[in-house]
């Protein structure tokens, strides 16, 4: 066994209020108690062994250090269990909707051949597929278009002078959307039924997003969701592989379709359906949260905007500083693959950790002064993107969306105020903001 971390002397008892606004989708919806409750486990219990009803029982990890720890060691603690292929569901599921899962595959949680569910070596090789297209230096010569679909989006969805609207439902959604499904090859006339499916899939507990033809609130609805929305984009991206393999193009989708294994052979098309779901997903619904979340934070503090409006060149420390405050992905599950001592606590092999991404981007350990947003910050050592091999591939992508949006959006900005309610999605794994209305004031 490998001790780390300082000990423990004494385990204070997590109030059950504390695990349920944590563990259950419906507490993520109140903000303000939500990071009330990670701060206090922080505090008082920062690695701590929880049991919900209807849940597995599960650690749950609140420090930054924690966090990377385990992360870095995805031989100790696995996304699919390398030592018992697909046992282990990678996103938290209830003990109903897990058995559900299984019913549908055969005894496996892998619902998916992506690479959240995937262990190296399994997971270097289908991330290898599309690595480089994804690096700094091949989306370099994406700038200019990227660029044009952002004076595009602001040309379409924004006029000069006061914009009264709803920034998440009225314009954020739509431009990572477009950029994602403009690189990857995907015609703008689909969009919206990528859009809804992808609304479908981050919205499985979410009273607001739930389909037609899913029981609501029954244990195992969440699940059902999930593998309806996944068995749609199979039905969608199966024509597409097979027209990229009749006929390729210079776009990502062809390089996903096109990929072969050692062997000289077509990697099993649920590989490319998982690189094809996890793009048209993650690819754009992170990076519209984490632009409403930072024009929200700017609206409430008019002092940075106009210092960035006066030094642009300050953009892509308002991106980092966006990650961390809005952290889109708020947590995805590991499984101790043997007995590990971590922060003092035993953690047994089999057990389950919940790693809580939003909690360590707001570790006083870290960060000065975490709960306020900072567009200055330097050093910003967020994990808004994980760590490790499970790194993000996408995040470079992300980070240049951005900050291109910021660049031809932000110096036309006179004013900006939330002028309703916002609303979050109901969610503990992917999601921000659901709505916000502002009034936007532009040049």
């Amino acid at each position: 066994m490998t001790t780390i971390q300082e000990s423990v002397d004494r385990v204070v008892p997590v109030p059950d209020n504390v695990v349920r606004q944590i563990v259950l989708p419906e507490g993520h919806r109140d903000e303000v108690r939500l990071f009330e409750a990670y701060s206090w486990l922080r505090e008082h219990n920062p690695l701590a062994q929880v049991t919900v009803e209807g849940y597995d029982p599960l650690w749950l990890v609140t420090k930054h250090a924690d966090l990377m720890e385990i992360e870095r060691q995805p031989h100790l603690f696995t996304n699919g269990g390398a030592d018992e292929p697909g046992s282990h569901n990678p996103i938290l599921g209830n003990q109903a909707g897990d058995a559900f899962t299984q019913s549908l595959t055969g005894g496996s949680l892998r619902i998916l051949d992506a690479l959240p569910y995937l262990d190296p070596p399994e997971h270097s090789t289908v991330k290898d597929v599309a690595n480089d297209w994804f690096r700094p230096a091949n989306l370099k010569k994406w700038e200019d278009r990227i660029r044009g679909l952002a004076q595009e989006a602001i040309g379409k969805f924004l006029h000069s002078g006061a914009n009264d609207i709803d920034f998440v439902k009225q314009f954020s959604v739509f431009y990572p959307l477009h950029v994602v499904m403009s690189l990857f090859g995907v015609p703008e006339e689909d969009e919206p039924r990528m859009m809804a499916l992808t609304q479908e899939f981050f919205g499985t507990a979410d009273p607001d997003t739930a389909r037609a033809d899913v029981e609501p609130l029954t244990p195992e609805a969440a699940a059902q969701q999930w593998a309806a929305a996944i068995a749609d984009f199979y039905a969608y991206f199966d024509t597409l592989v097979e027209a990229r393999r009749a006929e390729p193009r210079d776009d990502l989708a062809t390089i996903i379709a096109v990929a072969k294994d050692e062997n000289g052979e077509y990697f099993p098309k649920t590989f490319a359906y998982g690189w094809f779901v996890a793009i048209a997903t993650a690819g754009h619904d992170t990076t519209s949260s984490t632009l409403a979340g930072t024009i929200e934070a700017l609206a409430q503090h008019p002092d940075q905007l106009a210092a960035i409006q006066k030094d642009p060149a300050r953009i892509p420390d308002l991106v980092n500083e966006g990650l961390r405050w809005v952290s889109p992905v708020k947590h995805f599950m590991r499984r101790a693959t043997q007995d590990y001592v971590l922060r003092g606590r035993e953690i047994k092999k089999g057990d389950r950790l919940m790693m809580l991404y939003q909690s360590g981007n707001r570790d006083v350990d870290v960060f000065d002064e975490p709960d306020t947003f900072d567009s200055t910050r330097k050093p910003n050592k967020h994990i808004a993107f994980g760590y490790g091999p499970h790194m993000c591939i996408g995040q470079h992508l992300a980070k240049l969306e951005m900050r291109i949006m910021f660049e031809e959006l932000l110096p036309r900005i006179r004013s900006v105020d939330v002028t309703g309610p916002r609303k979050v999605l109901q969610t503990n794994f992917v999601g921000g903001l659901q709505n916000l209305p502002v009034r936007l004031e532009l040049t």
